[in-house]
């Protein structure tokens, strides 16, 4: 899970070093109050604790604190790698599936420690820039950093600039891809978009209405890539499985402006959830960091109305809302981190532009496939054999929705009848899909 910025972030930021982000518990350190006025230092890394139960997202953003300077010094011979992420360790979604990936390759690859600065956005830490977080995790013996928004662009090819003995990985950047990062900066992300098409196929079998609506974050190429493949695979089952009229199936998306709330910025998801769900939209798909819309579903369904949800990011978000759940595409980066810090541990980093899809053989395998999908227990078990089947066409190509003829939304061809798209047609979408109401730019 590029993640890009809505015209409140390129404000907010033209004062700022930094350009800031993001389509997943732990117990956080014990904060400290920030300083009003721009700091000259970043905020001290925490080392990383046992992940706890995943809270239900409120509307009010946590407070402007920093962590507590907790981590111990570097033991010899001790490999210590650092993260940068621009939510809460704890959303039950983006940032702590970035976590838990971060804590697997720790028990992976000995001799290694983890240390974080979590909450590295213009709300949490507005006067706190990406280049100072990395600069205060080098300091404290990080010789490989992660950084976990493609809002973090710019700010992680300054700090590779500034320290070209430390490795760095960009989660869901493509600095690599066009010839622009450092080269001590590697990418990497995950299709997420066939997780993408398992939901949206998830939610046509279940829905009653025929009406679904997704809950996106900021508008920018990857979340409208995630939301095309949500509505093809949407599409392709209510057409193809169900035999469904095309024109009785409404997609809608509404973008609340970022990658979770911020009161006063964003749309509040919780109010755009109730709205969907006031629409008639009886399944919320989401695209945010956050649960909101599992947990307004569960809500609604709870006061009698029957509403499903697919949360996103974090395997085991649909504990927000058991009973509305149909399921959830999940980033499992533990995998591929421990290779790629592995390798730069043994002094054998490479440079590479990586765009992971899942293990075909088996999708929610945890030590081999980066992206997985877990069936929610309200996917009845007919339509969980119907998805099983839409999954096996993926994996051996039998089902390929990124085929022609499809118009994007101005009526301008994306694909023409017979064409293929290739990894960049697809990565770099320039609007959504004919069929999809909402916004394809800010």
């Amino acid at each position: 899970m590029t993640r890009a910025r809505t015209h409140w972030i390129a404000a907010a930021l033209a004062g700022l070093s930094l350009v800031l982000a993001a389509c997943g518990g732990a117990t956080p350190a014990t904060p400290t109050q920030a300083p009003a006025a721009a700091p000259t230092t970043a905020p001290a890394p925490t080392a990383a604790p046992a992940p706890t139960t995943v809270p239900e997202p409120t509307k009010a953003a946590e407070p402007t604190t920093a962590p507590a300077p907790t981590t111990a010094p570097a033991a010899a011979g001790e490999f210590i790698f650092g993260m940068v992420l621009v939510g809460p360790i704890n959303d039950g979604g983006w940032n702590q599936a970035h976590y838990d990936g971060a804590k697997y390759a720790e028990s992976k690859i000995p001799g290694s420690k983890f240390i974080y600065v979590d909450k590295v956005n213009p709300a949490d830490k507005p006067n706190v820039t990406v280049q100072q977080v990395i600069d205060e995790l080098v300091s404290k013996g990080a010789k490989f950093v992660i950084t976990n928004s493609a809002e973090f662009a710019d700010g992680t090819d300054e700090g590779a600039k500034a320290h070209p003995d430390v490795f760095f990985l960009h989660a869901s950047g493509d600095k690599v891809l066009t010839g622009e990062a450092p080269a001590n900066v590697t990418n990497l992300m995950g299709r997420m978009e066939y997780g993408k098409m398992m939901s949206g196929c998830a939610a046509a079998l279940q829905s009653e209405t025929g009406k679904i609506s997704y809950l996106g974050p900021l508008i920018d190429p990857e979340t409208r890539r995630l939301v095309n493949s949500a509505y093809l695979g949407a599409k392709y089952c209510w057409e193809k499985v169900r035999g469904k009229p095309a024109d009785s199936l409404k997609f809608k998306v509404t973008w609340i402006g970022f990658w979770f709330n911020i009161p006063g910025v964003t749309l509040d998801p919780t109010k755009v959830a109730n709205d969907f769900i006031n629409e008639g939209s009886d399944v919320i798909l989401s695209g945010i960091d956050t649960t909101e819309g599992i947990v307004e579903a569960a809500k609604a369904t709870k006061a009698g109305k029957k509403v499903f949800a697919v949360p996103y990011d974090f395997k085991d978000a649909c504990t927000q809302g058991a009973d509305v759940c149909l399921g959830v595409p999940y980033f499992n980066w533990g995998p591929s981190y421990a290779k790629i810090i592995g390798d730069a541990q043994k002094g054998q980093f490479k440079q590479s532009w990586d765009w992971t899809a899942p293990d075909w053989s088996d999708i929610n395998n945890p030590d081999t496939s980066m992206v997985g999908f877990i069936k929610g227990s309200a996917l009845s078990a007919d339509n969980q054999t119907k998805l099983d089947a839409f999954i096996k066409g993926l994996a051996d190509n039998s089902i390929d929705l990124y085929v022609g003829p499809l118009k994007y939304q101005d009526g301008k061809d994306y694909l023409a009848a017979g064409e293929k798209a290739d990894d960049k047609k697809i990565w770099y979408t320039e609007q959504l899909l004919q069929g999809i109401e909402g916004q394809s730019a800010p």
